[in-house]
């Protein structure tokens, strides 16, 4: 998912410096749009996996704020991600036309009669895509941080690596009998 959000943010810096004439005018929107619906997809069976099943514990070696700053962390991830994907619905489909989705399918406009519905859904879908992006980079120095600085697995169990096979080990040397 990170690596998807991180790309439809680029794509959408880019579609919206675009003009009218532009080869990808229409084009860039429209794969914004597919990938973005996807994404949402995606994010509810993610959403859903995460409250049905058990969470990692935090390792010991994480002081109280650590915690804390994590599972908040987590929270505005998930807040913001549902917000950035409810407002692109709500800009795409302020007019009242369908989300085409790669010609593969079609999501039907249910909200339309909001008035400046595409510029306040706009505005918000742009400046929670921005914060998003800031938090995931924070988010990731954090991670960054515990692997270089406190040496710990929070990296790898976040990436779904094993442990380290030097952790836990006995370097004593055996005394011989």
């Amino acid at each position: 998912m990170a690596i998807a959000i991180a790309c439809l943010f680029g794509l959408g810096l880019w579609m919206t410096s675009l003009g009218y004439y532009d080869a990808w005018y229409n084009q860039a929107p429209s794969i914004h749009k597919s990938i973005g619906i996807l994404l949402v997809g995606v994010f509810i069976f993610r959403a859903s996996w995460k409250l049905f099943n058990i969470k990692p514990q935090p390792l010991s070696t994480h002081t109280a704020i650590e915690k804390k700053l994590a599972h908040l962390t987590h929270i505005m991830l998930y807040i913001l991600m549902a917000c950035i994907m409810v407002s692109g619905y709500l800009i795409s489909t302020a007019d009242g036309r369908v989300i085409e989705v790669f010609d593969w399918f079609e999501i039907p406009a249910t909200l339309t009669n909001i008035e400046n519905q595409e510029d306040i859904a706009g505005d918000i879908h742009y400046y929670l895509a921005f914060t998003l992006i800031g938090l995931s980079i924070i988010h990731a120095f954090a991670a960054i941080k515990h692997h270089v600085i406190d040496k710990d697995d929070t990296l790898r169990r976040m990436a779904s690596l094993p442990k380290h096979p030097n952790k836990n080990k006995n370097h004593s040397k055996r005394k011989k009998p």
